[in-house]
């Protein structure tokens, strides 16, 4: 067969032997390359934020997608925002000033920020089963992301096994049918409750964006990675709405920003988790409902809570308990919802919780038969705080709710309680009850401050370090006996902490 082919100002008849011919044989090849790796690059839609996992009980979990227009978020020094407040006068605070322009460099939009990772339409399904089986997969159907709800979608499974790792998958496609990328990663399951099994979880609080203590994002996740964790618990300020996010499109700027920095994308992708909210995820700074402030500008707090449950894995309430197994059991309550004003007088009538919440933990909690009960909430219960704060049960304020439910917690045995908000790791024992109380600190040392490491009060203070890092739990049994024990872990992974108890079974 002889084969006819043309080059710009060469034509000429295959001959092995003509330089011409090799010459142009080596373009073809080239040129067959690129159609086929053009073929085979992925083309979208993505998951640049991946995927999450939560709300997991022993039977059941919720998935949480995203699709994405690109596969990685955009550079970090891409154009910005600024944002310009009304003149005030020097005794006015700068988070009660009114915004007079948000201002976007080079007229772009905020899908074009520094760091953004815009959405795209597509649709999404989720895939999972046991790990090391050749067990069916339990498989979603295909469902379109919500363009409304950030280009975001939840998959709830059911009917899962107890105590079970289980791999996942979360395909994409384009509308028109094209293959997108797929993420993969896992869970685990919880035991169920007559199951003395261990349990290992973290728990951090403080995620600032800009305190990033390594390249690609925040360090405690690949330390928090090498613990195995059963799950994991956030107990809010996730992200810091206060200084930008004047819109919800720039609220959910806040979002995607810190959760493509692959350490949270790799962490996330690979254990299951509880996301609570406090005040710079919900709206700004101490914040309550029937505050008005222009400071937000156009976004308000019904807006932040709703985009709070658009954009984490979520059941029907933000408060609610998880049972671990027989040995533990965890309450994760709502701290904004449903609270008075901090400038309110205190006293019978003045609530973080909310009545139906109060009630609800209150019977839930006592009625528990785990051998271990935590409290985790978003603020501190215990503390000791700053003499000038005004927005936690440990804080004059609110002194009437919190005497009632340090009161209440001292009546329980093998009771702890865990919290996030405060800047430092600490260990406290209230001295008029002994309700023992554990704060996890922020994600990253940059994060740490507000208190000073030489203020140790011996009253309170168990343990005081005004650093960055995580909390973790394992409940296990030794020789028969269930143990519990909290560590406190520097945002290396160095261990700084460490306290074990054995259960109290006695009447």
């Amino acid at each position: 067969m002889t084969i006819v082919f043309q080059l710009p100002g060469l034509i000429c008849r295959w001959n092995m032997t003509c330089q011409r011919c090799l010459l142009a044989s080596f373009f073809i090849m080239l040129l067959s390359a690129n159609l086929i790796a053009d073929e085979r690059a992925p083309t979208g839609p993505f998951q640049a934020t991946g995927f999450k996992v939560g709300e997991v009980t022993d039977t059941s979990a919720i998935v949480w997608t995203r699709l994405t227009a690109r596969p990685q978020r955009n550079p970090s020094d891409g154009p910005d925002v600024t944002i310009e407040y009304d003149r005030s006068d020097d005794n006015e605070s700068r988070r009660e000033r009114a915004v007079s322009a948000v201002i976007f460099e080079n007229n772009v939009t905020v899908r074009d920020l520094r760091e953004a990772v815009p959405g795209i339409d597509g649709e999404t399904r989720v895939r999972v089963r046991p790990v090391g089986t050749n067990a069916d997969w339990q498989t979603t159907k295909w469902q379109a992301v919500d363009s409304m709800r950030d280009f975001t979608g939840q998959f709830h499974f059911r009917y899962l096994e107890p105590n079970t790792i289980y791999e996942a998958q979360v395909e994409s496609r384009s509308l028109e049918g094209q293959v997108g990328e797929t993420q993969t990663g896992g869970f685990r399951t919880a035991p169920s409750a007559d199951d003395a099994a261990r349990v290992v979880f973290t728990v951090s609080t403080g995620q600032g964006n800009n305190d990033q203590d390594r390249p690609d994002g925040f360090n405690i996740y690949p330390e928090m990675l090498k613990l195995d964790p059963s799950f994991f618990v956030h107990t809010g300020d996730i992200v810091y709405y206060d200084g930008l996010a004047k819109t919800v499109e720039l609220a959910r700027y806040h979002w995607q920003r810190t959760y493509s920095w692959p350490t949270n994308v790799e962490f996330h992708n690979n254990v299951g988790s509880y996301f609570m909210k406090d005040d710079h995820d919900t709206w700004k700074n101490d914040c309550w409902p029937s505050m008005k402030s222009p400071y937000m500008h156009e976004f308000t707090f019904q807006q932040g809570l709703a985009i709070f449950r658009e954009q984490v894995p979520m059941g029907d309430k933000t408060f609610r308990t998880r049972r671990w197994g027989k040995d533990l059991q965890v309450w994760m309550v709502e701290g904004r919802d449903f609270r008075s004003p901090n400038t309110m007088p205190d006293g019978p009538g003045k609530t973080i919780w909310g009545l139906e919440q109060i009630e609800w933990f209150l019977e839930s909690f006592q009625n528990s038969d785990a051998t271990f009960r935590i409290l985790i909430s978003p603020t501190p219960i215990v503390g000791p705080d700053r003499q000038n704060k005004k927005d936690n049960h440990s804080n004059a304020v609110f002194a009437h709710e919190g005497d009632q439910l340090r009161g209440f917690l001292s009546e329980q045995k093998n009771v702890f309680t865990v919290c996030g908000d405060r800047h430092w790791q600490y260990v406290s024992v209230d001295p008029r009850t002994g309700v023992r109380e554990y704060s996890c600190g922020p994600a990253s040392d940059k994060h740490a401050n507000g208190w000073s490491q030489e203020d140790y009060i011996a009253e309170y203070h168990r343990y005081l370090n005004v650093i960055g890092g995580f909390l973790s739990v394992t409940v296990e049994r030794a020789n028969g006996e269930p143990t519990i024990a909290f560590r406190h872990y520097s945002a290396q992974g160095d261990l700084k902490h460490e306290d074990v108890f054995t259960a109290n079974t006695g009447d």
